[in-house]
């Protein structure tokens, strides 16, 4: 790509450099996936909209304000960009409850007051304080209000009218059992089997109808059966807007209305935050990754629920709160953005303006049959057998009974106590033995090791025999003070006597004493304990490689080859057949099985000076390089060649600096195979390489990142390389390590021509990846030792040029370029004294420069 020579005498004109992002574009724009999935999620919405209303006892209308005000407001101010908005099955018990007790108009006023009370606790910072519940009192509440309301909205289904509590309705469910209404109770059964029936329709036809939302479907069946049969039955019955109620004053003992407010502050929040927490879980499992899509702002979506909740209270809606039902909806159906809620929150808008005599047509037995499902779903299999797992069924089932029998805060409050009661009970049981095993005295201390053992531990330690071997076993993850002091204590004692002890882990790995090893600032990543984290050792002998090496393996006998000794044995068996060779350079700071989190056996390994590929031909004698890539091919058969270049290359910097009278050296004469690099870089018929949306910080980068893409050229002129590509069974990659933001980037793939358009980008923190495929490179632990080789710094200059020596001035917008093109005058000297002859050729010619600049290309950032 090469930018045309403007004319000096025509006046100056701004060009766009290779690879600009394009000018921003103000407008609104809204993605196919969003429409769609707004569309699913009203399509579900407002049936459930209507049916929670109704089971709270409050104007149908006020369920359809909520839902709008949900989708738009908390949609545009929220934290969770996936997350829907609404009036919530999990506050239809509380609704139900203050409607009861202070009339609608106190209730809308709670509303605004709870959303009041989420700012405040949004200013505050504190919304990650409430996913400190634990999960089994979260889940039994949701269960304790699911089973609240299949009750209640049982006694709808059957014909008749529900209670003012679960227990209430428990009592009277003979009677009304006793009194059925056949039309009723037909339409609720037709609207059950429907739910339950739609997501398992066969065939073709099946497929397509399944597009449809089971609850629309259902409540639409329900309404045309009723409609066509002329069916007797309570309809929905939408009053006109005019008359439509609005909060007033709230009305009523103090006390109670701030315990309206904090328990709507606490269902609305907890839920809300939770099921954030969840859509980002689901963003993160979809096809895409959840690319483009940010995670949730826990503190901005509280805000936005506040915010939500004022003004539906105000306009006489019901309280809001993420639901998850919506929101997996929202993100099933490719969901990018917030435009989606908001959109769905529109539609709701538009049908309670313009839909009315169709929502009339509804019945009411079917509202109540679809809420009574969503109640019986409320109790998940999946949380019990996650409460189950965990030993935490006791708190589960108190929360849950609490909720259904006293109410939803006395039931949350049971729970809290008894999880409490339950975590202290787990840290004071600890159950300490002594036993005779092989000739060893055998300590084991299952639980947490705290000041309350402290006399069974003693105890069982004094019994242990003078002079004996002893193994002490700790199978927990708490030891305190005290019991730390008792265990060091003895310890040190029985040794003093001729004994000697172990501590080892449930596993029967050894634990060191922490304070034997003096240098663990790297050991969260590294085995590698000779390294001093920039501090430099006092005692000259430290200095000694030999020692020092001595030293790191004496180490990794000790630690690491217990660990990993099972699995070299099995490579020595089998032998190697590693996935992918990497070449990469021998600077000390490249750590390859750090950077790809890779072990023993996944990586075929090529180090040299610059990460350089010889042309075929031009080695003069020295052909490891390709020797090794024929043998990786040919013989290991690797599926992928990665080709890494790193920051701060001193090779690069040497090619650079590279004088014409400079004595031909081992290092000048390999680092030739490099000259190709520079010839592309000074090219015009080539883009800047740009990384991550970026230009290079300087000439040294821009070569580094050239190089790359320069030598994926060099492999594809290899007989073996091309003959693999050709049969689809080999890929190359490029990769760039910037060694002082730890950060890994990835050049983009080539197109059909096998062309690049050098843009490098950055390969973001991924979880549940193979750490051994290129395409997916990792930043994560280490699990080797390191090799390091060293680049003589006496040869090398470390002042690198500017990036005025290769291409023009680069400016601080890369939006922009000088108007003076590059010319030949400007190209650096490095080329200028570099004999023709010893300048290699590239596989390809580059084309013959256009007349006319061809169009930019659009830049490809991470």
């Amino acid at each position: 790509m090469t930018l045309c020579p403007t004319d000096r005498t025509t006046p100056r004109r701004r060009f766009q450099r290779p690879h600009s992002p394009p000018g921003r574009k103000h407008r609104f724009g809204i993605a196919g996936a969003d429409l769609s999935a707004s569309i699913s999620v009203f399509l579900i919405a407002l049936p459930l909209s209507l049916g929670i209303a109704l089971a709270t006892g409050a104007p149908l209308q006020a369920g359809l304000v909520a839902a709008a005000v949900g989708g738009i407001v908390a949609g545009r101010f929220g934290g969770a960009p996936l997350q829907v908005s609404g009036p919530a099955a999990g506050l239809t018990v509380v609704t139900a409850e203050l409607i009861q007790r202070y009339g609608w108009r106190t209730t809308c006023a709670i509303t605004v007051l709870a959303g009041l009370t989420q700012l405040g606790l949004a200013a505050l910072r504190v919304a990650r304080s409430a996913l400190a519940v634990s999960p089994a009192i979260v889940h039994g509440m949701l269960a304790g209000i699911g089973v609240t309301i299949a009750l209640a909205q049982l006694h709808i289904m059957l014909g008749g009218n529900p209670q003012s509590s679960a227990v209430d309705n428990v009592q009277g469910l003979p009677a009304q059992l006793a009194d059925l209404h056949p039309t009723a109770l037909t339409i609720s059964a037709l609207t059950v089997a429907v739910l339950l029936l739609w997501p398992r329709l066969p065939g073709r036809a099946g497929r397509f109808l399944r597009v449809i939302p089971a609850a629309l479907a259902a409540v639409a069946a329900a309404t045309a059966v009723a409609a066509i049969g002329g069916l007797g039955v309570p309809r929905v019955d939408l009053p006109s807007w005019s008359s439509h109620a609005l909060p007033g004053l709230p009305e009523g003992p103090v006390l109670g209305i701030l315990a309206g407010v904090l328990t709507i502050t606490l269902v609305t929040s907890v839920q809300s935050l939770l099921s954030a927490v969840a859509v980002d879980k689901l963003v993160a499992k979809r096809a895409d990754r959840g690319h483009g899509v940010p995670r949730s702002h826990l503190d901005r979506e509280l805000a936005g629920q506040g915010a939500a909740n004022i003004v539906s209270g105000a306009l006489g809606g019901l309280p809001v709160a993420g639901v998850a039902v919506r929101s997996v909806a929202n993100v099933s159906a490719g969901a990018m953005s917030r435009h989606s809620t908001m959109l769905h929150g529109l539609w709701i808008v538009l049908a309670a303006l313009f839909l009315v005599p169709v929502l009339d047509l509804i019945p009411l037995p079917a509202l109540a049959a679809l809420v009574m499902v969503v109640g019986i779903q409320m109790v998940s299999i999946t949380h019990i057998r996650s409460v189950t797992r965990h030993r935490e069924v006791l708190v589960y089932a108190v929360t849950l009974s609490g909720v259904v029998v006293v109410g939803i805060l006395e039931g949350v409050a049971l729970g809290i106590a008894v999880a409490t009661a339950v975590a202290m009970h787990r840290l004071a049981k600890t159950r300490i033995t002594l036993e005779e095993v092989g000739g060893r005295q055998l300590v084991r201390a299952r639980g947490q090791l705290t000041f309350l053992a402290v006399p069974r531990l003693s105890r069982a330690l004094h019994q242990v025999p003078r002079g004996s071997h002893v193994v002490v076993e700790l199978d927990g993850s708490f030891m305190d003070h005290a019991a730390y002091e008792t265990l060091h204590d003895w310890q040190a004692s029985h040794v003093g006597h001729g004994g000697t002890v172990e501590i080892t882990g449930p596993s029967g790995a050894r634990i060191t004493d922490p304070t034997a090893e003096s240098h663990t600032c790297c050991r969260p990543w590294t085995p590698w304990r000779n390294h001093h984290c920039g501090e430099h050792p006092a005692d000259e002998t430290r200095r000694t490689t030999g020692h020092q090496l001595a030293s790191g393996i004496g180490k990794f006998q000790r630690n690491t080859a217990p660990l990993v000794r099972d699995e070299l044995a099995r490579l020595a068996r089998e032998g190697q057949r590693p996935s992918q060779l990497f070449l990469t350079c021998a600077d000390s700071r490249l750590v390859t099985s750090m950077i790809t989190s890779s072990g023993p056996g996944d990586l075929f390994t090529v180090r040299n000076v610059g990460n350089l590929v010889p042309l075929p031909g031009e080695e003069s004698g020295d052909d490891s390089v390709a020797a090794a890539i024929e043998y990786a091919v040919e013989v290991l058969r690797v599926q992928s060649i990665t080709v890494c270049g790193h920051s701060g290359c001193g090779a690069m910097q040497a090619l650079l600096n590279s004088r014409p009278d400079a004595p031909q050296t081992p290092l000048r004469r390999w680092l030739r195979h490099g000259l190709p690099s520079l010839e592309r870089m000074a090219s015009r018929r080539h883009a800047w390489a740009r990384i991550s949306g970026r230009l290079p910080a300087d000439a040294v980068e821009q070569l580094c990142l050239t190089n790359v893409v320069q030598q994926l050229e060099h492999l594809r002129t290899y007989e073996a390389v091309a003959r693999r590509l050709a049969d689809g069974t080999l890929t190359l990659h490029g990769m760039y390590f910037h060694v002082g933001e730890a950060q890994a980037y990835l050049l983009k793939e080539p197109d059909e021509l096998h062309r690049y358009d050098d843009v490098f980008d950055r390969v973001p923190p991924t979880v549940d990846r193979d750490p051994t495929t290129a395409d997916h490179i990792a930043l994560t632990l280490d699990r080797t030792t390191l090799d390091h080789a060293t680049l003589d710094r006496t040869t090398v200059d470390r002042t690198p040029p500017t990036i005025d020596h290769i291409r023009p001035t680069i400016e601080d917008t890369p939006s922009t370029v000088d108007d003076n093109p590059p010319t030949p005058d400007r190209i650096p000297s490095a080329l200028d004294h570099i004999p023709t002859s010893e300048v290699p050729s590239p596989h390809a010619a580059d084309p013959t420069p256009s007349a006319v600049p061809p169009e930019p290309v659009e830049a490809r950032a991470s």
